[in-house]
């Protein structure tokens, strides 16, 4: 699985000491999952990426915070990129805390 995380040393305040998870690709039995924590932690983007998964005819088939499918035809790029994009590291960040004072 290759992750791109919040390193310790920019935020080590995790629930369970290891680095805060950004965006991980995984390559699964029969199929590809790609993770943005983000969708998860909100839900604002969460239904950025459903409407846009929509608005191009592409199925989305998502855990709360996985993408899966086969192959790269099958996720529209510039929609998941947007999403990637639009959420800074210092924003994601502030979620987590906010999710850890809950």
């Amino acid at each position: 699985m290759l992750v791109y995380q919040v390193p310790l040393g920019r935020y080590s305040d995790t629930y369970n000491g290891q680095p805060l998870w950004y965006i991980a690709l995984a390559s699964e039995k029969s199929y590809l999952s790609l993770h943005l924590m983000s969708i998860y932690g909100d839900p604002v983007q969460s239904q950025r990426l459903k409407d846009g998964f929509r608005s191009t005819g592409k199925k989305l088939d998502m855990g709360k915070a996985c993408i899966h499918f086969e192959n790269l035809d099958d996720l529209p790029s510039d929609v998941v990129g947007g999403i990637i994009a639009s959420m800074p590291v210092d924003r994601w960040i502030e979620i987590a805390q906010a999710a850890r004072r809950r």
